[in-house]
């Protein structure tokens, strides 16, 4: 039964394109489209869509519509970055959707998990620590970091570590009293349980994660 569950969850980002299309069924972009559209993504992000330096992170194979979602929220001020900012500035809905549905396509290279990561690294991606209330991160993001796109569980597997640990930072010092419900407010929550050192070993290990 575990081999069919985890068959299905792999199986989620071709199936997100219909046959002999590219056309995308979550957010309805066209990858081809949004091919010709990504060509300034790539001095940040790689034109392979993983990354152009460790900071920036991994794009390819990630969910059209997590991709889609953080695309709006650049667009709507949901969140803050002044990069991104400027470059979703003039994008309309749907170039937004063809950027997504292009990156989605793509495929992810993983990285190497530092050794000294793996032994903190695994436990708290495999079983987490109940004693302190965290779960663990393959409950959402699935055996491999593959994520959860239907529900809106991003890839982390093979993500740059520094990206990885930068954004883990960032939640462990978010007050979550203003957050709305969801899964931001879920991460921070947990993120803020997380010592320096098991951040980072977590970071590593994920970049690793395959």
């Amino acid at each position: 039964m575990k081999r069919v569950l985890l068959a299905l969850a792999l199986s989620v980002p071709l199936a997100a394109f219909a046959e002999g299309t590219a056309k995308d069924l979550f957010v309805k972009g066209d990858a081809a489209a949004g091919a010709t559209k990504a060509a300034v993504c790539g001095a940040c992000h790689g034109p392979t869509g993983n990354g152009s330096a460790p900071i920036y992170p991994k794009l390819a194979g990630q969910s059209s519509k997590y991709l889609y979602e953080q695309l709006s929220a650049f667009k709507n001020g949901k969140r803050q970055n002044p990069i991104m900012t400027g470059q979703v500035a003039n994008l309309s809905d749907q170039d937004m959707k063809d950027l997504a549905a292009h990156f989605a396509t793509l495929k992810l290279t993983p990285g190497v998990a530092n050794k000294d990561s793996l032994a903190i690294g695994d436990k708290l991606y495999r079983a987490g620590d109940a004693a302190r209330g965290i779960p663990a991160c393959s409950s959402c993001h699935g055996p491999v970091g593959a994520g959860q796109p239907s529900v809106g569980y991003p890839r982390i597997g093979g993500q740059n570590a520094e990206y990885a640990l930068a954004a883990l930072q960032r939640l462990h010092g978010t007050s979550t009293e203003s957050l709305p419900e969801g899964n931001v407010k879920m991460m921070a929550t947990i993120a803020a349980k997380l010592s320096d050192k098991e951040m980072a070993s977590l970071a590593s290990y994920l970049n690793g994660l395959q």
